[in-house]
């Protein structure tokens, strides 16, 4: 079995003396795992870094076995990302939502998302609709189209945590202690305060956990936090 396709980089892995596992996302195949032989040396260390474009080409004797990679490197970010704090805690909390997915599934969509947020200043409102892509394409989608309580689309302000439904001014008022606000750039055109990136990051944090961090008893990407609090005092 070969394939040849072009991938971001999303994590890598000691195997042995001198070889990387490396964990990446593949244009049209998905989240891939390879061996890379020799992949600790000088030659292909600066190539094998979170947050490049790559080349690779995939082989194994059975589609089934984690297979090698031949790497050839196409858009090395890694030097540029650590001269940018912020950025370098975006692509690696970027690149730790996508090892959420599934193995050998595409999701062109989010890889696209993914490399818009690497490759341009960083913006937490593009941050938080990434995130609620992931959610969507992991299954547990928001719905924030519509009031669940009454059908209007409109002054949508809170989400129910258990449906993960929004919910208008009028209908959630008398149980807004129990709700989690929905900031209007998520629901209606708008820019997005301070105030209200704070209120989104605590929005799909709050559904990640409960969907996906905390049932498959793992911890949140270690620099989203200190990220989301970059984003909103940029």
């Amino acid at each position: 079995m070969e394939w040849t396709g072009e991938a971001l980089l999303i994590g890598v892995r000691r195997h042995g003396e001198t070889s990387l596992i490396a964990e990446a996302m593949v244009v049209g195949r998905g989240r891939y795992l390879g061996l890379v032989r020799g992949g600790r040396s000088s030659k292909l260390a600066p190539t094998l870094q979170a947050g490049n474009t790559v080349q690779l080409t995939w082989r194994a004797r059975l589609e089934d076995h984690l297979g090698v990679f031949t790497v050839e490197p196409l858009r090395a970010r890694a030097a540029e990302l650590i001269a940018d704090r912020t950025r370098l805690y975006l692509a690696q909390t970027v690149c730790e939502h996508l090892r959420l997915l599934p193995e050998r599934d595409p999701h062109d969509r989010l890889l696209g998302m993914a490399l818009d947020l690497i490759d341009h200043p960083p913006d937490g409102a593009a941050l938080v609709r990434f995130e609620l892509a992931l959610l969507d394409e992991l299954g547990f989608g928001l719905d924030l189209t519509s009031c669940a309580a009454t059908g209007t689309t409109t002054d949508l302000t809170y989400v129910s945590p258990k449906s993960g439904r929004a919910v208008s001014r009028a209908a959630g008022e008398p149980y807004k202690e129990r709700l989690l606000r929905l900031p209007s750039f998520l629901s209606a055109r708008g820019n997005a305060s301070p105030g209200d990136l704070r209120d989104a990051f605590r929005l799909t944090g709050y559904f990640l956990d409960a969907h996906i961090w905390s049932p498959r008893r793992l911890d949140p990407p270690p620099t989203r936090d200190a990220l989301v609090e970059q984003l909103v005092h940029v």
